[in-house]
């Protein structure tokens, strides 16, 4: 299936005409962002907790650790959650503070996140949430220990549920602010990264990985 169901969780009041189901768009926002914001309920009260995050496939993978009250209760039954991913692409400048907005790309996954119980299974998602933040990162570094592995939970969440918001394009003002002397148009906004900054404890002349010299953010 090219798109990804349209249900009522997924369907918005506002704005439809942004909205999209279709999974490779989907997929390249949630890959393209580095944290995604958890949202939860735990003893009666909501709960949204900045993560990070691994696509595989039709899965998003989400960790803690085992001590977390939200990643405990996952243990029973699992946890009923709302993820969102949004990334923010330029700042729409208007005429008027009232259509000023921002151009975006937002993702929002409903469903029941699992604790991944199988230890390869756990320890594959540990490697894809590693080098969701900086590909081939996993492969050079040390591999989780026992401790390691048993101090972190893996919740499993099937995307099943989701849907992608985008606003794109320059300002929408009303005709009559148009001939108004206010410049309008479009900031476009950029996740870049800078010069690699060594560990002290580095011995000197370490050189600094192909992975790390080269990190980029997907482009859109």
């Amino acid at each position: 299936m090219s798109e990804y169901p349209q249900v009522p969780r997924t369907t918005p009041a506002r704005n439809p005409q942004r909205v999209t189901y279709d999974r490779v768009a989907v997929h390249a926002v949630l890959d393209e962002a580095v944290v995604c914001h958890v949202g939860f309920v735990v003893d009666g009260r909501p709960v949204v907790l900045p993560q990070l995050h691994a696509r595989v496939g039709d899965v998003l993978y989400l960790h803690g650790s085992t001590g977390a009250r939200a990643l405990r209760a996952a243990e029973d039954g699992g946890l009923a959650v709302c993820v969102t991913v949004t990334l923010v692409d330029g700042l729409v400048l208007a005429r008027s503070g009232f259509n000023s907005s921002v151009n975006y790309r937002s993702v929002v996954a409903h469903g029941l996140a699992a604790v991944v119980d199988d230890v390869a299974e756990k320890e594959a998602a540990l490697d894809a949430l590693v080098d969701a933040v900086v590909p081939g990162r996993a492969a050079a570094v040390r591999r989780p220990s026992r401790r390691e592995l048993a101090a972190t939970t893996v919740l499993r969440l099937p995307l099943e549920e989701v849907s992608l918001k985008v606003r794109s394009g320059p300002p929408r003002d009303e005709p009559e602010d148009l001939v108004l002397p206010v410049w309008a148009g479009v900031l476009p906004l950029a996740t870049g990264a800078g010069e690699p900054v060594p560990d002290p404890e580095l011995p000197a002349g370490t050189p600094v990985p192909e992975h790390v010299r080269t990190w980029a953010r997907p482009a859109p």
